[in-house]
């Protein structure tokens, strides 16, 4: 979606550019046509920041703090969609429980979520 939306903006940037240069002939009017354009970049700058930079900067500190709250015991689904509980923590990786003996070794970036305490146990 994030694509679709800048073409559009772009596509209709050009086209408000166009516009612009094409209407403003006469030399009084080329102040006005230049006000213009600066306040058409200063939209398209605050519809780029609160449509795409904003929301991903508020997930990506969302995610960090959930990365950083986790602890051991806590049960966590991994972007794979492995589902498991926390039996150690290093610096850079989750040592998850997938069953009774079987750990894997997750990248701490790779936990996707928390569970509430018992859904393993009700799977």
């Amino acid at each position: 979606m994030g694509q679709k939306l800048i073409l559009v903006l772009s596509l209709w940037i050009m086209t408000t550019v166009a516009i612009a240069e094409g209407s403003g002939s006469a030399p009084a009017d080329s102040g006005s046509g230049a006000l213009a354009q600066g306040l058409m970049l200063a939209g398209f700058v605050a519809i780029f920041y609160f449509l795409i930079l904003r929301p991903q900067n508020k997930r990506a500190k969302e995610h960090r703090d959930l990365i950083t709250n986790l602890a051991k015991g806590d049960e966590v689904i991994t972007t794979g969609g492995i589902l498991g509980k926390i039996h150690r923590i290093t610096d850079n990786f989750f040592v998850i429980m997938v069953a009774e003996g079987i750990e894997v070794a997750v990248q701490k970036q790779a936990i996707a979520s928390v569970l509430p305490k018992g859904t393993l146990k009700s799977i």
